[in-house]
C-alpha cells in the first residue's frame, strides 16, 4: 500500500483508510532497515497466500508470524514509535478519536 495516496494525520502517526487510523512506520527507521523490513513483509505476504492456496495451515502460520514481526519492526504494530505518551489509536475510527475534526476537514465530512 502506497501511504500517499491515503491522507496523513497532522503529526505523522497514522494514515487514514476508509475512515480508518492505521499507523505509519517509525520515521526514525534508516532507509536500509526500512528497505529490508518492506521487502521481508512483501514476501511473507506472499507467502501467506501461496499457504492458503496450498491449504499449508503451519506454512501459513509460519507466514502470518513473519508479517506480524516485520510490522513489528516497521513501528506499524506493537510499542509505539513516538515518545509522548500519547495511546496506540491503530484502527481506531478516526471519527472517535481527537483526529476527528481534522479528519472531517480532509474527508468533507461535517464534523
Amino acid at each position: 500500500m502506497d501511504h500517499a495516496d491515503y491522507p496523513v494525520t497532522p503529526d505523522g502517526r497514522y494514515f487514514v483508510v476508509r475512515g480508518r487510523l492505521w499507523r505509519t512506520s517509525d520515521p526514525a527507521l534508516k532507509p536500509g532497515a526500512r528497505e529490508a523490513l518492506v521487502r521481508e513483509l512483501m514476501t511473507a505476504r506472499r507467502d501467506v497466500g501461496i499457504a492458503r492456496r496450498h491449504d499449508d495451515k503451519a506454512a501459513e502460520a509460519d507466514a502470518r508470524a513473519r508479517v506480524d514481526a516485520a510490522k513489528q519492526g516497521l513501528g506499524e504494530r506493537g510499542p509505539v514509535w513516538w515518545q509522548d505518551g500519547a495511546p496506540d489509536l491503530n484502527r481506531h475510527m478516526a471519527r472517535n478519536t481527537d483526529y476527528a475534526d481534522w479528519y472531517a476537514g480532509v474527508a468533507g465530512e461535517p464534523a
